[in-house]
C-alpha cells in the first residue's frame, strides 16, 4: 500500500488528537466519513497504525522514578529468552536491541529507588545470559512524544487552474526595410 498525502493527514491528525472523531478527521480532509473509515481500515490492515493509547502522567500513578538501563548479553543465544522474560516485566515500557557496549536499552517507570533497586537486582540480573546492567535515572524530562513525522511526505498536488478565455498577445517580428 503506498500512501497519498490525505493518507499522511489523517496519521498526523490521529497522532496529534487519538480521540478525533472520523467526521472530525473527514471535515479536515475534505472526504466522506465512510470514506475515511475505509482509509483507516486500511492504515490499520497494513500495519501503519499499529494501536490506539491514551498517554498518562505515571507520576499521578504512583510512578515516581523513570530509568533507563543498558543491558548487556553474554552470548546471542540468550536474546530470546532475555525478550521473554522482558514482555513479563510491567515497569519496562521500552525495549531496544542496540549497537555499542549493551545489548539492550530499556525505559522503565517505578516507585521509587528502592522498586528500581529491586527490579534491577531481584529481576533483571537473575535473567540468563545478563551481564551486566547499567542504570541512568531520569531527573526531569524536556520532551517525550510518540508523534512520528514521515520520512517523505508529500504535499497534495496543486490545483490547476483553467486557462481564461482571453486572447493572447501575438508577437509579431517587425518589418525591415531593405
Amino acid at each position: 500500500m503506498s500512501l497519498d498525502p490525505i493518507d499522511y493527514k489523517l496519521l498526523d491528525l490521529l497522532q496529534r488528537d487519538g480521540r478525533m472523531t472520523q467526521l472530525e478527521m473527514a471535515a479536515e480532509v475534505g472526504l466522506s466519513q465512510p470514506a475515511v473509515a475505509e482509509r483507516m481500515r486500511k492504515l490499520e490492515q497494513e500495519g501503519f497504525i499499529l494501536g490506539y493509547a491514551a498517554r498518562v502522567d505515571g507520576k499521578k500513578l504512583g510512578k515516581d522514578i523513570t530509568a533507563f538501563i543498558g543491558v548487556r548479553i553474554e552470548h546471542p543465544k540468550y536474546n530470546a529468552g532475555f525478550g521473554k522474560k522482558i514482555l513479563e516485566i510491567p515497569d519496562v515500557l521500552e525495549c531496544h536491541r542496540i549497537t555499542g557496549p549493551d545489548s539492550y536499552l530499556l525505559k522503565v517507570v517505578t516507585e521509587d529507588t528502592e522498586s528500581l533497586d529491586r527490579m534491577i537486582s531481584d529481576l533483571l540480573r537473575h535473567i540468563p545470559g545478563v551481564t551486566r546492567t547499567l542504570t541512568t535515572v531520569v531527573t526531569s524530562s524536556i520532551k517525550e512524544g510518540s508523534h512520528v513525522k514521515p520520512a517523505a511526505v508529500l504535499d497534495p498536488p496543486a490545483r490547476r487552474k483553467k486557462p481564461a478565455n482571453r486572447k493572447q498577445k501575438q508577437i509579431v517580428p517587425k518589418k525591415t526595410e531593405e
